[in-house]
């Protein structure tokens, strides 16, 4: 079926029943409400790192058991995301979203009542990761593939910047709080911004352009909604067995996960506290995490705009050399202020911090075609593997060695090697069209055709 409406250069979509065209599509509208849920869900992520000192004072825990709590946050918030997409396929982008979203404000809720450690693992770690695990990079791929043919890459590249975002608009402010009220207070704060997402998300958000009479962006015609598949849970292991067998799934995987052990495992862990052993002000420090932040959301927008127009491997390349480098010097850079040394650290890592996710999810389009979503899910928890490892190998190396020198040098030499195996994934297959079913490229036996470069 196709509907009337403006052609397909100018964007804009006309009804199936040949209604006018609305000015603006309603797929911007939909992906602004997604950014803005990604955003309360990644404000979560930021605080490890603030509470890492105030329950090391108050419940004298070691820095090693918060960590392994932010450590199953981080392995859930990975774990979860090929599930969810898988139900979203199922059960629809909206409900899924509300149900992570109550998830998240149970965990944030159960979490301001702790007296032991344990506790602090099950409901910020398994609940909270669970729920903003649904709410992440596979959330924003999906609804990039189902309501954008053009600009994909771009919106890929804003709705995971938004993670970014997320820290910067709340990590100076929770750490304020923090530091005049308590922690506590800061997390009621997110769990009363994660209530106002629900009801955005309830009223707005909306699963396929189909629901509402539209095509998605870009596209030359009417895009049926496709068929719900039975067994979200069945489909994704069967996606996972596939992949696995697949070079490239491991070669995605590994850049992934030194992506994840680099950022969320290092930096939004462990570089409040690092700075903080050098005499910063925590207000500081939060300050100079949020403004990483700030350049993550221009430098993912950028990656996406770049990966649309250039080679995606050789982009990862790019971005792996460039944070190595900026890792192993760190270390000289720490001090009691913010000097133009550290300062100019921030922008570029934050230029380069989240800048390899659109190259990651379009590669992975690429390469498993129809799957691509799920597999990216996978690839993504490997990402969240290697932050949790990280984070618990940071808090370990802290409280054994007293410091974070030797944590820096690791990840630099772990960016070196990602570098090194995104020369080896294979440039893929052109994407499937919206609407059509791709062939499958999983398994060993279409492997060789894949990984020739």
């Amino acid at each position: 079926m196709t509907s009337t409406g403006l052609s397909k250069s100018t964007g804009t979509s006309a009804s199936n029943d040949g209604r006018t065209p609305a000015l603006v599509h309603r797929a911007w509208l939909i992906a602004l409400v997604a950014g803005a849920t990604i955003v309360a869900a990644a404000a979560f992520a930021a605080m490890p790192g603030l509470l890492m000192d105030p329950l090391h004072t108050e419940y004298d825990w070691s820095r090693g058991s918060i960590g392994l709590a932010a450590s199953v946050n981080m392995i859930v918030y990975g774990l979860i995301a090929p599930f969810a997409a898988a139900l979203m396929d199922r059960f629809g982008i909206r409900r899924i979203a509300l149900v992570a979203l109550a998830t998240v404000i149970a965990g944030a809720g159960l979490t301001t009542v702790i007296t032991d450690s344990w506790q602090l693992t099950l409901y910020w770690g398994f609940l909270v990761g669970a729920g903003t695990g649904s709410l992440a990079m596979t959330f924003a791929a999906t609804i990039a593939n189902n309501w954008f043919v053009e600009r994909r890459g771009l919106v890929i590249g804003a709705l995971t910047g938004a993670s970014a975002f997320g820290q910067l608009v709340f990590l100076p402010a929770l750490a304020w709080i923090i530091e005049q009220q308590g922690w506590r207070p800061a997390i009621v704060t997110l769990a009363l911004t994660a209530f106002v997402m629900m009801l955005l998300v309830a009223l707005i958000l909306r699963d396929h352009p189909a629901d509402v009479g539209h095509r998605p962006y870009g596209a030359a015609s009417f895009v049926a909604k496709p068929r719900t598949e039975q067994g979200a849970a069945r489909r994704t292991i069967r996606v996972l067995r596939d992949s696995v067998r697949s070079r490239q799934f491991w070669l995605l995987a590994g850049t992934f996960a030194v992506c994840g052990a680099t950022t969320n495992g290092i930096m939004w862990t462990h570089f409040v506290p690092a700075a903080q052993d050098h005499g910063m002000a925590v207000t500081v420090a939060a300050g100079l995490v949020s403004a990483i932040g700030v350049f993550s959301l221009v430098g993912t927008i950028v990656s996406g705009w770049l990966t649309d127009r250039f080679d995606p491997r050789g982009l990862l390349v790019a971005y792996y050399l460039g944070r190595a480098v900026l890792l192993a010097g760190l270390p000289a850079l720490f001090g009691p202020n913010a000097g133009s040394a550290l300062v100019a650290f921030v922008v570029v890592f934050g230029l380069l911090d989240v800048a390899t996710v659109p190259p990651t999810i379009l590669l992975c389009r690429r390469v498993f075609g129809a799957d691509g979503a799920i597999v990216f899910g996978w690839v993504n928890a490997i990402h969240q593997v290697g932050a949790g490892s990280m984070a618990v190998f940071g808090g370990f190396t802290r409280d054994v060695t007293g410091g974070y020198g030797p944590v820096w040098l690791m990840a630099a030499a772990l960016c070196a090697v990602a570098a090194v195996l995104a020369l080896r994934i294979a440039r893929g297959g052109a994407e499937p069209e919206d609407g059509v079913t791709a062939t499958r490229t999983t398994g060993q036996d279409n492997d060789d055709e894949r990984t020739r470069v």
